[in-house]
């Protein structure tokens, strides 16, 4: 008997259906959040009817869309009742402390989509420049709802890298700031330098504020990673998902200028998404140089056969890597020689 009986049946189009319908996914999801329809699921109001009264919307529509979430395994259903998908309790219910649906604000942006359906005049002419222009007001919305998915990775190298002796560190692309943040909670002894565009620097200057880290332990470089000038004598330097938006060369251009800024012994820490040599793998690691093909002209996902030359160029030693618990990124390592 054949071990594998589907390879001898004849293909369907199913799987091309639920590629070209895909956006239907997106969007059940992103009105799911908007409506509230996880937290009121998740607060006990379970039928359709219930459901419409609560959310203010049409019966007919609230069953329809809970139908299609369960389908695609983000409710369950018994009878006329629905629930939360163990995944939904956790990511999609506002109350839940790892809640993630603000993401869909800069995710589902219409400004991201409409770059996405461009795909094939990018494949021929290249990417998008607008994501790396200094006042891109998508680097906004992403400083300010994406600071979810961003925690466990925080909280990680805070964890490793935080240690007990002071000193100051450089967060290069800060953003929301929340790196350098969650290594200043750890270890009162740290000043945090903070680098990115001044709209964005602003964002990170409140979150400092609310974690109660002063002014003066967090200070901010205004400008381009590429050219505002660093200082000196930093123990660590944090590049969380910035050298995946350049090509190799522009890579070990910004490493060197990391390297020149550390203190001898000093440290470098690189949070990226790493695939396989093969490329096809993990799926979301090695998916995320759609990303980059989608809005930079020549950013990449690289792996870490291409990290290791990378740093060693710029003049690192003992490079390193470990996955990111719960997270689909790793965190790279290298120290100064």
């Amino acid at each position: 008997m054949d071990a594998n009986p589907e390879q001898n049946q004849a293909p369907t189009p199913e799987r091309v259906f639920q590629a070209l319908w895909a956006f239907h996914q997106t969007n059940a999801l992103r009105a799911a959040i908007e409506l509230g329809l996880f937290t009121a699921v998740g607060s006990g109001v379970t039928t359709a009817a219930a459901l419409a009264r609560e959310l203010r919307a049409q019966e007919r529509g609230v069953r329809i869309l809970c139908d299609f979430l369960a389908i695609h395994g983000f409710l369950t259903k018994s009878g006329a009742n629905y629930g939360l998908a163990p995944v939904a309790a956790a990511f999609l219910d506002q109350r839940s402390p790892t809640y993630m649906g603000t993401m869909a604000d800069f995710v589902c942006d219409a400004e991201v989509q409409q770059t996405a359906i461009s795909l094939a005049r990018i494949v021929r002419e290249g990417g998008d420049e607008r994501a790396l222009q200094p006042n891109w007001e998508g680097w906004l919305r992403f400083a300010r709802s994406m600071t979810p998915m961003m925690a466990p990775q925080a909280a990680f190298i805070a964890e490793r890298h935080a240690g007990q002796d002071g000193g100051k560190v450089l967060d290069i692309a800060a953003g929301h700031g929340l790196y350098g943040l969650a290594l200043a909670r750890r270890n009162p002894r740290l000043e945090i330098v903070a680098v990115d565009w001044p709209a964005v620097l602003e964002i990170a200057k409140e979150n400092a504020a609310k974690a109660g880290v002063g002014a003066g332990r967090y200070r901010v470089l205004p400008g381009s990673a590429l050219e505002v000038d660093f200082g000196s004598g930093y123990r660590l330097a944090l590049l969380t998902n910035i050298l995946h938006q350049f090509d190799r060369a522009t890579c070990v251009r910004l490493l060197r200028r990391v390297h020149a800024a550390l203190a001898p012994g000093g440290k470098v820490l690189a949070l990226e998404f790493v695939p396989n040599e093969d490329r096809i793998s993990p799926p979301m690691p090695a998916s995320f140089s759609m990303e980059m093909l989608l809005h930079t002209p020549a950013g990449d996902a690289y792996t870490w056969a291409e990290y290791v030359p990378m740093l060693e160029q710029a003049g690192f030693r003992d490079a390193a890597i470990e996955p990111v618990p719960h997270s689909p990124q790793s965190l790279i390592s290298a120290a100064k020689s």
